[in-house]
């Protein structure tokens, strides 16, 4: 990291023009008022101490700086003040929120079961039960007719725990073994435990502070797992464990040593190899292992180049190869495991122009390959014993589908999950080779929920460069006038590459019954329209993502879709920046913005190595320490950077203390700074769950009653008591 040293004169003479501007807090604070007239207690202010920092000769002074300390108790009572305030300024909603609540939980099957997986001579599935907060993983001996045998039950293991989150659960080859890791603090530190499930008994192997990764050898006795590094909080070794022996001596397969590359750890659906992949956004490194020669060393397959991508599969004697190089929307390879080096790569599927390879599913006698094209997912299957190709068909023009659990490598069935925003979740068995689909299971939805009254629909926007955004919307018919007189629900993310194509949720069912217009904004960063679209919305391109989000809303609101101020955004973590983004950008363009688990301090995270995450993403976002083209590309859109003392619109941060992905500080230090730089009483408030991470509450019904929270504020703001 690259910085400029200041001299002490200097430093001391901006300390103290900081601390002339910005005193200790405030007793008070003039009353906000809500939308409804009330008047509410003044909000906590955080005391402003300023840290100078300078970067390229450029100086900034961060007030907020000082609730980085986790272990400052000045630090948690301000949490605690804040999420006291969010309560006293939501209590009119409460019963609102129960309302709410029942609604949620009275759509899901209280009582469910998963579809069963077969998988050698057992079937394995999981089930909840009501009332409980977990789930519970069975199996079943060589039909379903069979004695259930209760192989987990999270339920039992969260007792006393405010927190428990299921890691990775492995059976190994003979089936005996059941290899699992906790994490109970939200953190994604987890504990490693193996359980005999012949006695019932756990073993006295436990291994601590790794990753969620894992993969049992061949021999049923030898365990691969990552180990997280004490500083930066992500996987960099690959450790071997022996059954029965002590953890002090197991050995180290692979460590790498390079900060800025994700170690993840896999085994191959034929379970014949075990895989270590390295990866950051841009570049990766695949090594194998046979699962029949634990003892033996990891091979490379392709050393790393920068900017080149490729992920591996088996099929029989070959590995097959998805690759980005010389091709932006990826190829398929293939290459004998006997050499797996790119001297032997052969071509398979050349790259095409419209569309992009996602991922491979092998099997004995078919090529299962997701692909995208016109910003949708396919499923193309390859018949080797016919000699055919084809697509499987989808019933609706916009949907979501998953390839499912596929654990059995010679069989004709592919499982898939499909649903769409008015389709509910829907687990299908497809004959790959009789071309038919079996419906194993549509997820229900209570509460009279009937598909025939809601309707989806597919529009693009027109970027302030051209590009058409798409946008996936949907609405209850008989609530819906296209007059711009419906209330909108838009949701964005944007980064990573991720795509949030068209998706059911039971939840959102709350506000499509009372009028709105829920929709998901498509916006660059993501990956619906292939690698180029995500391109676009990365690095030097990143603002696309917001102002796209933007072009977004305003369409919606020109084509009658929406009232243009009965409008609301929400996003989470990255998508979380886009929602900051967007506020400072359009301060009012809605009426309330929700930001849940928000990455906003971009520019103080992204110039400090020692967080988790800052250096693997330097391809995500750019190096802001080393080039100062990034360094002002970044601060002219962070968010934390970039509040000003104007009007802003009503806001909802959320953040988890334990949060080891985007640090609880960050929601907590753009909370601060807009409570004391805005100039409006608009709400603002903060809610932070003190006892979990990045994802939230571990229990299920907790989860809904964070929805229901957000639905209230939302609701709130509209005046709408029920």
């Amino acid at each position: 990291m690259t910085r400029t040293l200041l001299s002490g004169a200097l430093i001391f003479a901006l300390i103290f023009a900081a601390l002339t501007l910005a005193q200790d807090k405030p007793a008070t604070m003039p009353a906000q008022q809500s939308t409804g007239g009330r008047v509410l207690p003044p909000p906590p202010m955080a005391t402003k101490i300023p840290h100078p920092d300078t970067t390229f000769g450029d100086i900034r002074i961060d007030n907020y700086y000082w609730l980085r300390d986790k272990d400052d108790p000045d630090v948690i009572d301000y949490l605690y003040a804040e999420n006291d305030y969010t309560d006293s300024v939501m209590k009119p909603t409460e019963a609102l929120q129960d309302t709410l609540y029942k609604e949620l939980v009275g759509r899901i099957q209280q009582n469910d079961l998963s579809v069963p997986v077969l998988k050698g001579d057992y079937y394995y599935y999981t089930r909840e039960e009501e009332g409980k907060e977990y789930r519970i993983y069975c199996r079943k001996h060589g039909s379903l007719d069979s004695t259930e045998q209760v192989m987990l039950d999270l339920n039992q293991l969260a007792q006393g725990k405010s927190f428990l989150s299921l890691g990775s659960d492995k059976v190994s080859p003979n089936q005996r073994f059941l290899a699992y890791s906790l994490d109970t603090t939200g953190a994604e530190d987890y504990t490693l435990y193996f359980k005999d499930l012949e006695t019932g008994s756990n073993l006295p192997d436990t291994i601590d502070n790794i990753g969620n990764e894992i993969a049992w050898a061949a021999d049923n006795k030898t365990i691969f797992y990552t180990v997280l590094d004490t500083l930066l909080h992500l996987p960099y070794q690959v450790m071997r464990h022996t059954l029965g022996t002590d953890a002090s001596t197991d050995k180290l397969m692979y460590q790498e040593n390079d900060d800025a590359y994700f170690l993840s750890l896999t085994k191959s659906r034929s379970d014949k190899y075990i895989f270590v992949n390295m990866a950051n956004y841009s570049t990766t490194e695949w090594r194998y292992l046979p699962a029949d020669k634990p003892n033996s060393e990891f091979k490379v397959i392709q050393a790393r180049t920068d900017g080149i991508e490729y992920s591996v599969t088996n099929r029989g004697d070959n590995f097959l190869i998805l690759t980005n190089e010389d091709a932006v929307n990826f190829k398929l390879m293939k290459a004998p495991v006997s050499d797996p080096s790119p001297k032997n790569w052969k071509l398979m599927l050349p790259e095409r122009d419209d569309v992009t390879l996602e991922s491979t599913l092998p099997f004995k006698n078919f090529l299962v390959i997701l692909e995208r094209e016109n910003a949708q997912l396919q499923i193309d299957v390859q018949d080797d014993v016919n000699g055919v190709e084809y697509k499987i068909d989808m019933p609706e023009d916009a949907y979501s589908i998953q390839l499912s659990e596929n654990p059995e490598y010679n069989t004709d069935l592919l499982r898939f999950v499909y649903e769409s925003m008015v389709t509910p979740k829907s687990v299908y068995d497809y004959n790959m080779d009789k071309w038919t689909r079996t419906l194993k299971k549509q997820y229900k939805v209570g509460g009279g929920f009937d598909k025939s009254n809601y309707k989806s629909e597919r529009i693009f926007a027109t970027a302030a460069d051209g590009a058409q955004v798409p946008i996936s919307l949907v609405y209850r018919k008989d609530k819906f006038h296209k007059d711009g007189t419906n209330p909108l629900y838009l949701y964005g993310y944007g980064a990573y590459g991720i795509s949030y194509d068209p998706y059911f949720s039971t939840n959102r069912i709350s506000i499509l019954d009372r009028g709105f217009v829920f929709a998901l904004a498509h916006v660059r960063g993501g990956g619906i329209k292939g690698r180029k679209w995500y391109e676009d919305g990365k690095l030097l391109h990143k603002k696309n993502t917001f102002t796209d989000f933007i072009a977004c809303a305003e369409k919606l609101a020109h084509d009658g879709y929406c009232d243009s101020t009965e409008m609301f955004a929400s996003g989470g973590s990255a998508g979380g920046m886009t929602m900051g983004a967007v506020l400072n950008l359009r301060p009012m363009l809605f009426k309330g913005i929700i930001l849940d688990v928000p990455f906003v301090d971009v520019l103080n995270t992204m110039l400090d190595p020692t967080i988790p995450l800052t250096v693997p993403e330097y391809d995500e976002w750019g190096n802001p320490g080393a080039t100062k083209q990034y360094y002002d590309y970044i601060k002219s859109y962070a968010p934390y950077e970039n509040v000003r003392p104007v009007t802003y619109t009503n806001i909802l941060i959320t953040a988890g203390l334990n949060d080891p992905r985007v640090a609880y500080w960050e929601p907590a230090k753009l909370t601060a700074k807009l409570r004391a730089t805005k100039k409006d009483d608009h709400i603002l408030i903060l809610k932070t769950d003190m006892s979990s991470g990045h994802m939230g509450p571990s229990g299920r019904y907790q989860m809904y009653h964070e929805m229901a929270f957000e639905y209230a504020f939302v609701l709130m703001l509209l005046h709408q008591k029920s």
